[in-house]
């Protein structure tokens, strides 16, 4: 298993939109997206100069029913099947 980086906030959006989630609001600190069938809503914390948490990304993660490896794959840049 691959350790999570340390990422910018707008950093694992572009991650997530890649898997097919889209933005539906930003209030206040936070980022809320959405992926079409998927009921939960992911909440990623946009604080002004902070990175996003290992454990918090850890999370989001496995909230939007993805391995680690494959985020990892999809913030390189490469495509899923």
């Amino acid at each position: 298993m691959n350790k999570l980086p340390v990422l910018k906030p707008n950093e694992v959006v572009k991650v997530f939109e890649k898997d097919g989630w889209v933005i539906k609001r930003r209030t206040g600190s936070h980022i809320t997206m959405g992926k079409p069938g998927y009921r939960t809503v992911l909440s990623i914390p946009c604080h002004k100069g902070k990175d996003v948490k290992r454990g918090t990304l850890r999370d989001l993660i496995r909230d939007a029913k993805l391995t680690i490896d494959t985020f990892i794959t999809l913030l390189k840049g490469k495509r899923t099947s």
